[in-house]
C-alpha cells in the first residue's frame, strides 16, 4: 500500500489530493498511518453534576431559560438542567426565531468542551440535537441557534449545516476519531477516505507489509500491525468503559504497538547516524595538560566528582580520530561552564580553535565574561561576535578569527554567517542547543571542516532532560550527566502568592534590600512580542521606583541595546543596584551570589523548566534564598499543578520529568521549533518500557533482518532522520 497513490480512492480529485499532500499523505500507507490525535467520547451521556473543565462530553438536559446577554459581545445564553446539575450554552451567532425555539421545556442533547464561565460551567457553540418537538411545532422550525433545522436534527457548529438525525437519538455506538486536519479538509472527509483504505486492508492484510517480525512483538504482547490499525481508526461499537479509557489515554495495546514501531524506527535511524559518525574523521586533540592545570590552580573552588567524571569522558573523546558528539546534561548551577572551559583548554593545548555558541546575546555575554575571567590570565585571546557588531569593528573580529589570533570565539547565531571563517576549528560547544534550528547547527560544524575532518561537538543544556527522553531522542549522542551540585548551594524556598498580596511582596523586597540583599523582579507575558515584554518590564520598573524611592533599581529587557544591558547587569553583579527588573532574558547564565529573592510575575504563563531556570538565578551564594511566584487567580488546573510541583521539587531532573509528562517531548526538547525528529504517537515518559524494548529490538533487527531497516525508517520518519547528524 506504500505504492498506491491516494488518487485511486473515490472522491480524491486534484483539490483533495493537494490538501492531503499538505498533511504528508501521498499513498494509502500514509493514510493508514495518519492516526487519530484523539477521540471524542459520544458513547456515554455525562450527568451535568459530573462535568470537568476542558473535557469534551455528551450531555442532555431541559431548557429552563434562554436570554440575550449584551456585555462586550452580544450572546445568546441557554441554561439547561437535568435534575442533578445545570450548564450554560453560549452562542454568539443566532436569530430571533432561534431564540424563540429555545423555549423552556425543550430537551437538548449537546456535545462540546466544558469551560469555566463567569458564573457557571459553559459550552460555547456546542453541537446540538433536539430530542423532542415543542407543542404546536410540526414543521422544520429552528431548533438550534446557528441555523434552522427539523425536529430531531443536529447542527454542525463548524459549517452551520443541518444534519438529519433520529427524533430521539441514542449516544453514538463507537468513539469518534479526530484526525490532524488542514484547511478545506473536514473530519468527515478524512474518516470516509480512511474507511476506504481500511476496507482494502481488511480484504488483503498482506498489502501492508509488517517489517517487524512476530518474534520481536509477541513477547511484548503486542497485536499484529493490521489489527492495531483497524482498532485505532475504528474502535469497536461495543467498546466498554475499560477499552474506551485505554484508547483515550493511549495505553491500549494497539497504541502500544504503533508506539513501539515508531520508537524502533527512531532507534534504527539514530544507530545509522552513529555508524555514519564512526566513519567520519576528526582531529586528534590530546594536549599536554599544561593549560588545564594552570586553570585548576587558579580556581577558587574544587571541581566536584561529577564534573571531573564528565571531563574525563570528554578528554577521552577528544583524543579519538572520530568526531565527539556528546550531550552534557546538568541541573541549574551544576557548573557546566567550567567543564566547557576545561574542554576548550585541551583543544587549545593541541593547537586548535574553539567556538562557543549561545542562543541569546545576554547568554553569550555571560559566557564571555566567565571565560575571560578564567582564560585571560592564561594569556588566551578571546573574541565575541554577535549581531550588533558591524562595520570596521566586525571586520577586525572576523580577521582575528580567520588568522587564528582569537583562540576562543564566543557568539550567537552570528557565527553561522558565511563570512565567518576559522583558521583551525577543533571543537564546537553549543549551549541550549534545542533553541537553534537544525540547519544553523549543521552550518557551524561545516565551517570547521578541513581536509575531510570535522570538529568535535559538545552540546550543553541547562534544561535537564530526563534520561529516558534523552536516550530516545538523542540516541546517536553520548550522554554525560553532572548529577551533583557544588558544595554550599542552599535549597531555595518557593512560595506561591496571589497578586492581591502585591503590596506585601513589595514590602518584603524593601526589607530584604535594606538588609543588603539583592532582588530580581521578572515580568512575563504570554505574547511572543519583544515590544510587549519590554513595555511590561518598563511599567513594572516605573511602579517599583515610585513605591520604593530609596532603592537603586535597574531594568533589563530584549529591546535595550546590548552594551547598555551589559552595563546594567555588571552594575547589578557588582552590588551597585538593589533590584533588577527584567523579562525572561535573564533565564540562563546570570550569576549574582548576593541575589537572594526572586519575584516572578504571572508564573502561570511559563512552563516548569523555564520557571526552574529563573528560580536558579538565586540561591547561588551562602544566603538563604526565596522565590515568590506572584500569580493571578483563578489558576487553571494545569497551572496550579505546575506551581505545586515547583514548590515541592528542587531537583531539575525531577522537574523535567514532570514537565515532560505535562507538555510532551516535542515541547521539552524544543523540536517543534527546531525542526528535529518529533514523535507522532510515542511518548518517551508513558512508554519508557517500550523505549527500552525498542533499543534491544533495534540491535536484533540490524543483525538478523537488515533489509527491514530502511523500509521501517521510511514508513515512520521519511527523510526526517537526516536531521539527526547535526
Amino acid at each position: 500500500m506504500d505504492q498506491i497513490p491516494v488518487e485511486q480512492l473515490k472522491g480524491v480529485g486534484p483539490r483533495i489530493s493537494e490538501r492531503l499532500q499538505r498533511l504528508g499523505i501521498l499513498t494509502l500507507q500514509d493514510l493508514l498511518f495518519h492516526l487519530p490525535l484523539r477521540y471524542q467520547d459520544r458513547t456515554r451521556l455525562r450527568p451535568l453534576a459530573d462535568l470537568v473543565i476542558h473535557e469534551e462530553v455528551l450531555v442532555e438536559g431541559e431548557v429552563v431559560d434562554a436570554q440575550i446577554a449584551q456585555g462586550r459581545r452580544r450572546s445568546l445564553k441557554i441554561r439547561i438542567e437535568d435534575g442533578r446539575g445545570a450548564l450554560l450554552l453560549r452562542f454568539f451567532y443566532f436569530t430571533r426565531t432561534q431564540i424563540e425555539a429555545m423555549r423552556p421545556g425543550r430537551r437538548l442533547r449537546c456535545f462540546g468542551e466544558v469551560r469555566q464561565g463567569p458564573q457557571m460551567l459553559e459550552m460555547v457553540h456546542p453541537e446540538l440535537q433536539s430530542l423532542e418537538q415543542p407543542a404546536g411545532q410540526t414543521d422544520g422550525s429552528a431548533t438550534g441557534p446557528e441555523s434552522g433545522s427539523a425536529s430531531g436534527s443536529a447542527i454542525d457548529p463548524t459549517t452551520g449545516q443541518a444534519v438529519s438525525a433520529p427524533a430521539n437519538p441514542e449516544p453514538a455506538g463507537r468513539l469518534t476519531p479526530i484526525y490532524p486536519a488542514t484547511e478545506g479538509l473536514q473530519q468527515t472527509s478524512l474518516r470516509a477516505l480512511t474507511d476506504q483504505a481500511l476496507d482494502r486492508l481488511q480484504h488483503d492484510s498482506a498489502a501492508l507489509k509488517d517489517w517487524i517480525p512476530t518474534s520481536l512483538t509477541a513477547p511484548l504482547q503486542l497485536p499484529a500491525l493490521a489489527n492495531a490499525l483497524l482498532l485505532l481508526h475504528r474502535p469497536p461499537a461495543d467498546a466498554g468503559a475499560e477499552l474506551t479509557t485505554a484508547l483515550l489515554e493511549r495505553s491500549h495495546p494497539a497504541f502500544q504497538r504503533l508506539a513501539f514501531d515508531e520508537m524502533l524506527a527512531h532507534q534504527l535511524a539514530l544507530r545509522r547516524l552513529r555508524r555514519a559518525r564512526g566513519a567520519q574523521r576528526a582531529p586528534v586533540l590530546r594536549g599536554d595538560n599544561s593549560l588545564r592545570e594552570r586553570l585548576r590552580a587558579q580556581l577558587p573552588f574544587q571541581l566536584t566528582g561529577a564534573q571531573q567524571r564528565v571531563l574525563d569522558e570528554i578528554a577521552a573523546d577528544l583524543e579519538q580520530p572520530r568526531p565527539m558528539m556528546r550531550l552534557l546534561l546538568g541541573d541549574v548551577g551544576s557548573g557546566k561552564t567550567v567543564v566547557a572551559a576545561m574542554a576548550a583548554l585541551q583543544v587549545l593545548e593541541a593547537g586548535h580553535q574553539v567556538a562557543l555558541m549561545a542562543p541569546t546575546e545576554l547568554l553569550s555575554e555571560q559566557h564571555l565574561q566567565s571565560l575571560q575571567q578564567w582564560l585571560e590570565p592564561l594569556r588566551i585571546e578571546l573574541a565575541w561576535l554577535s549581531g550588533r557588531h558591524s562595520g570596521s569593528e566586525r571586520a577586525l573580529i572576523l580577521e582575528r578569527i580567520a588568522d587564528g589570533q582569537a583562540r576562543v570565539v564566543v557568539g550567537t547565531h552570528a557565527l553561522f554567517q558565511a563570512e565567518v571563517r576559522f583558521a583551525e576549528l577543533g571543537l564546537v560547544i553549543i549551549d541550549e542547543q534545542h533553541r537553534f534550528g537544525v540547519h544553523q547547527r549543521l552550518s557551524l560544524r561545516e565551517k570547521g571542516e578541513r581536509d575531510g575532518a570535522i570538529p568535535h561537538q559538545l552540546i550543553m543544556t541547562a534544561t535537564p532532560i530526563p534520561r529516558s527522553l534523552a536516550m530516545s531522542a538523542y540516541g546517536d549522542l553520548d550522554l554525560s550527566e553532572i548529577d551533583e551540585l557544588p558544595p554550599g548551594r542552599k535549597p531555595i524556598a518557593t512560595v506561591a502568592v496571589p497578586d492581591s498580596r502585591r503590596d506585601e511582596v513589595i514590602e518584603r523586597v524593601h526589607a530584604g534590600c535594606r538588609e543588603g540583599r539583592q532582588t530580581y523582579w521578572v515580568c512575563t507575558l504570554v505574547e511572543e512580542s519583544d515590544a510587549l515584554q519590554a513595555q511590561a518590564a518598563e511599567d513594572a520598573a516605573a511602579d517599583l521606583r515610585e513605591r520604593l524611592p530609596g532603592l537603586r533599581i535597574g531594568l533589563v529587557h530584549g529591546r535595550i541595546k546590548a552594551q547598555e544591558r551589559a552595563s546594567v547587569m555588571a552594575a547589578f553583579k557588582a552590588g551597585e543596584l538593589d533590584l533588577l527588573v527584567a523579562t525572561t532574558v535573564i533565564e540562563v547564565g546570570v550569576d549574582v551570589p548576593n541575589a537572594s529573592l526572586m519575584i516572578i510575575e504571572n508564573p502561570e504563563r511559563l512552563g516548569l523548566a523555564q520557571l526552574h531556570q529563573l528560580r536558579g538565578r538565586v540561591g547561588r551564594g551562602s544566603i538563604d534564598s526565596v522565590c515568590l511566584l506572584l500569580y493571578h487567580p483563578p489558576l487553571t488546573r494545569a497551572a496550579r499543578e505546575r506551581l505545586d510541583i515547583l514548590r515541592r521539587e528542587a531537583s531539575g531532573f525531577r522537574i523535567a520529568e514532570a514537565d515532560l509528562r505535562m507538555r510532551g517531548a516535542g515541547e521539552v526538547l524544543g523540536t517543534r521549533q527546531a525542526g528535529a525528529i518529533q514523535f507522532r504517537l510515542a511518548d518517551p515518559m508513558r512508554d519508557a518500557a517500550l523505549a527500552l524494548a525498542a533499543r534491544h529490538a533495534a540491535d536484533r533487527l540490524l543483525v538478523d533482518w537488515p533489509d527491514h531497516v530502511e523500509p521501517l525508517i521510511r514508513r515512520w520518519l521519511g527523510r526526517r532522520d537526516d536531521y539527526g547528524h547535526v
